[in-house]
C-alpha cells in the first residue's frame, strides 16, 4: 500500500468545493471587462466570452476530474505528469508550483487586498496588511486542517454571499443601459475576429483556479468521487457568478464609462450604490481575496510535500507537525512569499507565470489520451464526460493561448522556459533515479 493511503481525510466535499471557488475568483473578473470593451461593444458578444472562458475551464474540471480520481494524491499535475510521462516532467511542473505557481499568485493576492483595504481604512500601509494577511492565514493553516478548512469554508462563502448581494442590487437598482444582450448578425464576426481572441486569453487567466482541489487530494474525503465533483461543482459556480458580474457591470454602467478602464467593479459600483460604491466594492474584493489567499497558502505545501515523499534531497519537506500538516513545506512557501512582498518581485513573475502554467494544464490534459491507452485497465471511479470532445476543446483553447503569449510576450514566456530549464538541472543535480513514485 502506498504510503500516502493512510493519510488522514479531512477535506470534505464543500471544503474542497470552496477551494476551488476561492482560487478562482480573485480581481480579475472586477478589472478585465474595461480592456474588452474597447474593442468589442456588443452584450451578447461580450457574454459570449465569459462564457467560452466557463467552456474552457469546465472542460479542463472534467478532465483533471478522470486523472484526480484514477491517482487520487496530492500534488496536483506534479503526480500527474510523472506518472504518465516521466518524473523529470513531473518535477518541472512541480519546481514551478512551488518555486512562483502558488506564490507569486499569494503575493499579488496580498498586495492587492492591501491596497483595497487601505483604501477604504486608511490605517496602515498597504505592504504591513499583505504581510498580516498572509502571515495570520498561514498560521490558521499551520495549526491544524479542521480550522484551516471551517476558515475557508466561512470565507468563501461569505465571498459567495456578498457577490451575490452585488448583483442583487444591480438588477434592483441600477439604471438599465441601452445595450442588448441578444445575438444579431454583427456577432458572428466580431466572436470570429482578432479582439475577441485575444480577449479569450486574458478571460481565460480569470478562469485560472479550476485545478485546485487537485493538490490536496490525499486528504479529500472518498477522492474518487469528490475530487471530480468538487472541481466541476467549484468551476460551474463561478462560470455562473462571472456570467451575472459581467452582466451586471454592462447592464449598470454606460459602455463609454467602462472602456479601457481597470477598475470597472468600483465604477460599477458607483452607478449602483452613489458615491459609497468604491468603499462598498474596495471591502467586498478584500473579504474575497482572503478566501483566495487561503485556498493557496492551503494547496500549495501539499506540492511541496509530495516532492519531498519522492526525492530523498527534499525530504525534510515533507515531513508533518502533529496535526498533519507539512509545517516545513508551508514555512518554505511563507518564506518565499515574504521574499516577493517585500521586494515586489512579483510583479514581473507574474508577466511569464501565464505560459508554464498553461503548458503544464496542456500537457496534462493531452495526457488523459496517453494515460488511456496505455493503462485501459486502471479503474477510471470517473471518466470524462464529453470525452474526446471536451478534452480537445481545453487543448486547443490552451494551444491558441500559448501561441499568443509566444508570439505578443516573447520575452515573458522565454523567461518561463528559463525557470523550467534551471529546474532541468536541480534535477539532475540532485534528483535523477531518486525518485520513489507512488504509482
Amino acid at each position: 500500500m502506498s504510503s500516502h493511503t493512510s493519510e488522514r481525510k479531512t477535506v470534505s466535499l464543500l471544503t474542497a468545493t470552496c477551494i476551488v471557488v476561492a482560487n478562482m475568483i480573485g480581481t480579475g473578473v472586477f478589472t478585465s471587462l474595461g480592456f474588452q470593451v474597447r474593442d468589442i461593444q456588443s452584450g451578447f458578444t461580450l457574454l459570449f466570452l465569459w462564457v467560452m472562458g466557463g467552456v474552457f475551464a469546465v472542460c479542463g474540471a472534467l478532465v483533471y476530474g478522470e486523472l484526480g480520481a484514477a491517482m487520487p494524491r496530492s500534488g496536483g499535475e506534479y503526480c500527474y505528469l510523472s506518472h504518465i510521462y516521466h518524473p523529470v516532467v513531473g518535477f518541472l511542473s512541480g519546481w514551478v508550483s512551488v518555486t512562483v505557481g502558488f506564490t507569486a499568485p499569494i503575493a499579488a493576492s496580498a498586495m492587492a487586498l492591501g491596497a483595497y483595504f487601505s483604501s477604504v481604512i486608511p490605517l496602515l500601509p498597504p505592504l504591513a496588511i499583505a504581510l498580516f494577511v498572509v502571515f495570520g492565514v498561514s498560521l490558521i493553516h499551520a495549526k491544524n486542517m479542521v480550522l484551516g478548512s471551517y476558515f475557508q469554508q466561512i470565507f468563501t462563502v461569505v465571498k459567495v454571499i456578498l457577490i451575490i448581494i452585488l448583483i442583487a442590487c444591480g438588477l434592483i437598482f441600477a439604471e438599465p443601459q441601452h445595450l442588448k444582450f441578444l445575438p444579431s448578425t454583427t456577432d458572428l464576426s466580431l466572436i470570429f475576429s482578432s479582439p475577441f481572441a485575444i480577449s479569450l486569453v486574458y478571460v481565460t487567466y480569470s478562469y485560472s483556479g479550476w485545478n485546485a482541489a487537485i493538490y490536496l487530494a490525499s486528504e479529500v474525503e472518498e477522492p474518487e468521487k469528490n475530487i471530480p465533483r468538487s472541481l466541476i461543482i467549484g468551476t460551474l459556480i463561478v462560470t455562473a457568478l462571472y456570467l451575472l458580474l459581467n452582466f451586471i457591470f454592462l447592464h449598470s454602467t454606460p459602455i463609454e464609462k467602462l472602456a479601457g478602464e481597470l477598475e470597472v467593479g468600483y465604477i460599477a459600483a458607483n452607478h449602483i450604490f452613489g458615491s459609497q460604491g468604491a468603499k462598498i466594492m474596495g471591502l467586498l474584493i478584500s473579504f474575497g481575496l482572503i478566501s483566495s489567499i487561503s485556498s493557496m497558502v492551503l494547496a500549495g505545501p501539499r506540492v511541496t510535500q509530495v516532492i519531498g515523499e519522492d526525492i530523498p534531497i527534499f525530504n525534510i519537506l515533507a515531513k508533518k507537525n502533529t496535526n498533519g500538516i507539512p509545517l516545513y513545506a508551508l514555512l518554505l512557501q511563507l518564506f518565499i512569499v515574504t521574499i516577493l512582498l517585500i521586494t515586489s518581485s512579483f510583479e514581473a513573475i507574474i508577466t511569464y507565470l501565464g505560459f508554464t502554467l498553461t503548458l503544464s494544464s496542456f500537457m496534462t490534459v493531452l495526457g488523459v489520451f496517453i494515460h488511456r491507452l496505455r493503462d485501459p485497465q486502471l479503474p477510471r471511479p470517473y471518466q470524462t464526460w464529453g470525452y474526446p470532445i471536451t478534452p480537445i476543446v481545453f487543448l486547443l483553447i490552451s494551444l491558441w493561448t500559448l501561441i499568443f503569449l509566444l508570439l505578443s510576450k516573447p520575452m515573458e514566456s522565454f523567461a518561463g522556459i528559463g525557470t523550467l530549464a534551471i529546474g532541468l538541472i536541480i534535477y539532475y543535480l540532485g534528483a535523477k533515479n531518486k525518485f520513489k513514485l507512488n504509482s
